[in-house]
């Protein structure tokens, strides 16, 4: 594996943060080395959200990355930001939900997922669509073991109910590629 260099980028309340804190716990369930490094506006819901992810065979020097291997954006300013900071031939996903015009590169591999329509019209609510994209890129990129996420998905969510955490795990598993 290496080293794979990661942004998350979306709007606050999107649970992009959340995704990239469940790939770093993953990975150190598999004993990887991981970091993880938010960065938010000042406006919780709403404002800019987006971090980098690190999962490494070896010791990781930062958490800060100026070029990665994957980014998945949730919004189109965040792709349209973080698109040029893929390495050539690495993996953009998006939201197609909310990302209708094309990227501009075609240097690199692009997944189109449509996370919120199938949140709002599979699972009854757009809330949950960090999940399905979370799901998606797994299987996508393969940083991490779908198992080690469900597991990670099971420790999050078990103690905020039953219905919860078999939603999630539902929404993880919702993209099969």
């Amino acid at each position: 594996m290496d080293t794979v260099k990661m942004f998350f980028a979306g709007t606050g309340g999107m649970g992009i943060l959340m995704m990239g804190q469940m790939i770093g716990a993953a990975a150190m369930l598999e004993d990887k080395e991981a970091t993880f490094f938010p960065s938010y506006g000042p406006e919780m819901r709403g404002g800019t959200a987006n971090c980098t992810v690190v999962v490494s065979d070896k010791p990781i020097s930062s958490p800060l990355i100026y070029e990665s291997d994957c980014v998945v954006a949730m919004t189109l300013p965040s792709m349209n930001k973080f698109e040029k900071t893929l390495k050539p031939g690495g993996l953009l996903m998006l939201n197609e939900s909310l990302i209708r015009p094309e990227p501009k590169r075609s240097d690199i591999k692009i997944i189109k997922i449509p996370a919120t329509e199938l949140a709002s019209n599979e699972l009854g609510g757009s809330r949950i669509a960090n999940i399905i994209m979370l799901g998606a890129f797994i299987r996508a990129a393969n940083v991490v073991s779908s198992e080690s996420v469900e597991q990670i998905i099971h420790d999050v969510f078990s103690g905020r109910g039953e219905e919860l955490l078999k939603l999630n795990l539902r929404a993880f598993r919702l993209w099969q590629q």
